[in-house]
């Protein structure tokens, strides 16, 4: 089993950092990729990021901040910095004082969250750009696939949508777990989404190989007509649509 999370210090642990465009937030990006997660989703392409004793890099705010500055020069298109995981709100103090530097020197933020954290609302000041996942709308379903409640995703989702921040949802979808749109749909109509942007991410199995543990999706890859539903009925619900 991959330990629990329990890691506290003045350092982030990265396991791994490189540029990347448009897919990570707008324009040309330093994303960097933290090592930890809280979630133990079956279908996870970075297993590796589970575990917090990986293979990461222990790298100081100080560091980071320093190397964000100095790559500012590509981050045209209206790029800047993305932190990304495993989870990188679990490295909530030392996230969120770099998130303050990089505001401070003029460079667009983002992250790319699994919406967990409860403290998710005191970093939103320092974020230019959020993308949070939407794994399933039932509790019970979510607790089978992911391991963990989805309570406080829902709560930090509706703090968003009430607040009308800029919001980036992504829903992975994988057959047989949550490849029916309706109840996406029934949790998201009745919100504010006006601010909100709505991505579909169909299964892969990039990350199967890499597993130690036994990996449990043996088909999940949807058809192009289930892909075709959830966008037709998410339109047709105004929720508006996005790809990178």
């Amino acid at each position: 089993m991959y330990e629990l999370y329990n890691y506290k210090g003045d350092l982030m642990k990265i396991l791994q950092k490189g540029f990347n465009y448009s897919q990570d937030g707008p324009g040309n990006r330093l994303v960097y990729h933290t090592q930890g997660c809280n979630f133990r989703c079956k279908w996870c392409s970075n297993p590796e990021s589970m575990n917090i004793n990986g293979n990461a890099r222990d790298y100081t705010v100080a560091q980071l901040a320093d190397e964000a500055y100095r790559s500012r020069m590509m981050f045209f298109d209206g790029g800047g910095v993305t932190f990304t995981g495993g989870e990188c709100t679990l490295q909530h103090e030392e996230l969120n004082e770099l998130l303050k530097i990089l505001r401070d020197k003029g460079i667009n933020t983002a992250i790319e969250t699994n919406g967990s954290d409860a403290r998710l609302v005191e970093l939103a000041e320092n974020i230019d750009y959020l993308i949070m996942d939407f794994k399933h709308w039932d509790d019970t379903v979510h607790r089978k696939w992911v391991g963990v409640s989805n309570a406080q995703v829902k709560k930090n989702l509706e703090y968003f949508f009430a607040s009308h921040r800029q919001l980036h949802i992504r829903i992975p979808l994988i057959k047989g777990v949550n490849d029916d749109p309706n109840g996406f749909v029934e949790y998201f109509s009745d919100k504010d989404t006006s601010n909100t942007v709505f991505e579909f991410l169909p299964y892969h199995e990039f990350g199967k190989d890499k597993w130690t543990e036994k990996y449990e999706i043996s088909d999940g890859f949807i058809t192009p007509e289930t892909l075709a539903d959830f966008k037709n009925k998410f339109t047709n619900h105004g929720l508006k649509l996005t790809a990178t």
